[in-house]
């Protein structure tokens, strides 16, 4: 196999197809590889890591068809540092040499034979907006699990709706729901959970244009004309989440979003470092007062302009999870709905009710 590829190109389609690549390959080596293959004009960069697979088509002079599989860390790391310019790429038997001007390197190539043939779905595609799908997914996604021993919770929920598709992710301590409207991607009654992980890489791959959604028994397939995305469905049951939010707020807070975020981020340094530090928001008439205090280390407070409705409450958080709605709430203003210290508080932003992001409070003394 023998190719050339603009230095730029290859690079950038070898840091997207390494998303996909094990951190772990355990009893499988050659996962920790990026199957190349090289046919007619282009060549194809292949991740993967048996939940997850990423492939990335780029042009290409192809002189010798071929396929090879490349320990990932190394193709990236040396196709990075060569100058700008044509690579040149070529396998002599176990080795693959890579080249670009004057600069030469070896690299002992993985298995090509041991790289896995991953399942893909053969149902029909739906074609949705890429750019919606990926901003709602954008909101979701922190709210999902990142602890593998509840997988359940580590992926987002998919459910059709009267008019489009509602997205959601809980880690059971704040929950994150996106409706989007217009988006017919799910059969009436449809429910299907999908990792997290895979759908992030969803949301950095394919940021505009349109995409085909293919879902089979267990996986589904997100792709483009040079780019696919292609993960596992999780099994089980997602809880019973909408029983979580609560059919009122007695208490309204509506708040600058850009200032309540500034506010919080001031308010986790003093905790940086001391986990459950949390931050308490003082809501009242006045106003909102925040404040944080890592016993002997440090303390902050800062009041800021706010109109509030319902009776005073003082209300704690973990300062990240807070932080997490707050980039992922739309809009300029944003309403923090609570009942008391100890139930769920919801936020979501004043022109923007197609996304709810529901957050437990810290038990305070």
């Amino acid at each position: 196999m023998k190719f050339r590829c603009e230095r730029d190109t290859l690079a950038e389609a070898i840091g997207t197809a390494q998303r996909a690549v094990s951190a772990r390959s355990g009893a499988l080596p050659v996962l920790s590889g990026i199957q190349v293959t090289a046919s007619d004009d282009h060549i194809e960069l292949v991740g993967c890591d048996l939940d997850l697979t990423i492939r990335v088509q780029v042009p290409a002079q192809v002189d010798t068809d071929g396929q090879a599989v490349v320990p990932a860390k190394l193709f990236d790391g040396l196709t990075t540092r060569l100058k700008a310019g044509t690579v040149t790429f070529e396998v002599e038997g176990d080795d693959a040499r890579i080249s670009s001007g004057s600069a030469k390197a070896g690299v002992r190539l993985l298995p090509a034979d041991e790289f896995p043939r991953v399942g893909e779905p053969s149902g029909s595609a739906v074609t949705v907006d890429a750019a919606p799908f990926a901003e709602a997914l954008r909101q979701v996604i922190p709210g999902a699990s990142r602890d593998d021993a509840r997988p359940i919770l580590t992926g987002v929920l998919l459910t059709a709706t009267a008019d489009g598709v509602r997205l959601v992710a809980t880690d059971s301590y704040r929950l994150a729901v996106r409706d989007l409207a217009g988006v017919g991607m799910l059969s009436e009654g449809q429910r299907v959970l999908v990792g997290a992980r895979g759908l992030n890489e969803v949301q950095r791959v394919f940021s505009s244009g349109k995409i085909d959604v293919t879902f089979g028994e267990r996986e589904v397939r997100f792709a483009s004309e040079t780019r696919t995305v292609t993960a596992r469905l999780i099994e089980g049951e997602f809880p019973n989440y909408e029983q979580l939010i609560p059919s009122g707020y007695p208490n309204r807070l509506t708040v600058s979003r850009a200032t309540l975020e500034e506010a919080v981020r001031l308010m986790q340094i003093v905790g940086e470092g001391r986990e459950g530090t949390p931050v308490r928001l003082a809501m009242s008439a006045d106003g909102l007062e925040l404040s944080a205090n890592a016993q002997e280390r440090a303390d902050a407070t800062e009041a800021i302009d706010a109109k509030f409705e319902g009776t005073d409450v003082t209300v704690a958080f973990n300062p990240q999870f807070l932080l997490d709605g707050l980039l992922s709430v739309e809009g300029d203003e944003v309403v923090l709905e609570t009942l008391d210290p100890l139930k769920p508080a919801t936020l979501k932003g004043t022109d923007h009710p197609e996304f709810l992001y529901l957050l437990m409070p810290v038990r305070i003394s």
